[in-house]
């Protein structure tokens, strides 16, 4: 027994290994691709920025490698992206094999619902909350304070708060698999309403840029987000323990084994019919 459950782990880490090594391959593939174009995606990135700036101000750097080093990043960013639906599917085919039927029909939405809100929330942080943000921030310049922000300063702010947005907008998901998997019950979550608005008001505080305006922006959209959580949560089906679909795997072949126990006694007693009235 203890051969063999050597023999399985081991086995998993050579799946496993495999798996990552595909996705690592994918990510370089997409690292390749987007080396050209990166100087392309940060003008997109910074626009949000240039649009507020005050004439003649600009985006400035102050070690030589820092602009090549800043592409570099955002191409292995980049990469990951174009990559995501193969990382994926990877991650999906090593843990599929270990789930039941109606936990792989369940888990396999989640995965797109997860990558729909995370692409959702930072479209909504690129082209609602920098915007104000940096207007706000950009507002105090003038006289003998001129705003001339740094390139990878301004990469790592502006994918910092992206990726804290992504993760926001993934409320519904984690109420969805804590419900899903027993933790939480839909009961408890309605009557906790307002304390579900305090998290998100602390986490709007935390992972927002420093100011009120965004603040009150990432709040809304994670309450209405924690509603909706709530509103599917509440329409889940019952879960099934393990017992019943263990049952339901060997209640078949016992029926089947049945049937045929049935027809071959039928078939005995015609033959036996048959040889009498010969």
């Amino acid at each position: 027994m203890d051969k063999l459950a050597e023999n399985t782990f081991i086995g998993h880490l050579l799946e496993l290994r495999r798996r990552v090594l595909f996705a690592v391959i994918a990510i370089f593939a997409g690292f390749l691709v987007s080396y050209p174009f990166s100087k392309t995606i940060y003008n997109i990135l910074a626009a949000p920025l240039i649009d507020v700036l005050p004439k003649g101000s600009h985006l400035i750097y102050t070690s030589l490698p820092e602009v090549f080093l800043t592409y570099v990043q955002l191409s292995l960013l980049s990469g990951f992206v174009l990559a995501l639906p193969v990382v994926l599917y990877q991650f999906w085919a090593f843990i599929a094999p270990g789930l039941y039927e109606h936990e792989r029909k369940a888990f396999f939405p989640l995965i797109f619902a997860s990558v729909f809100l995370f692409i959702g929330g930072m479209l909504f942080a690129y082209f609602i909350v920098f915007p104000n943000a940096f207007r706000f921030f950009v507002s105090f310049s003038g006289g003998d304070i001129t705003a001339m922000p740094k390139v990878d300063s301004y990469l790592s702010l502006i994918v910092k708060f992206s990726l804290a947005f992504g993760l926001a907008f993934q409320i519904p998901i984690l109420i969805v698999v804590l419900v899903r998997i027993g933790v939480l019950q839909v009961a408890t979550l309605r009557r906790s309403r307002r304390y579900a608005f305090l998290i998100c008001a602390i986490a709007s505080a935390v992972l927002s840029p420093p100011d009120v305006l965004s603040m009150v922006m990432l709040l809304i959209p994670m309450y209405m987000l924690f509603e909706v959580g709530l509103f599917f949560a509440a329409r889940l089906p019952a879960v099934r323990s393990a017992e019943e679909d263990t049952a339901d795997d060997t209640a078949e072949p016992s029926r089947s084994a049945a049937h045929e126990m049935d027809a071959a006694e039928e078939s005995f007693r015609d033959r036996g019919e048959d040889e009498l009235k010969k």
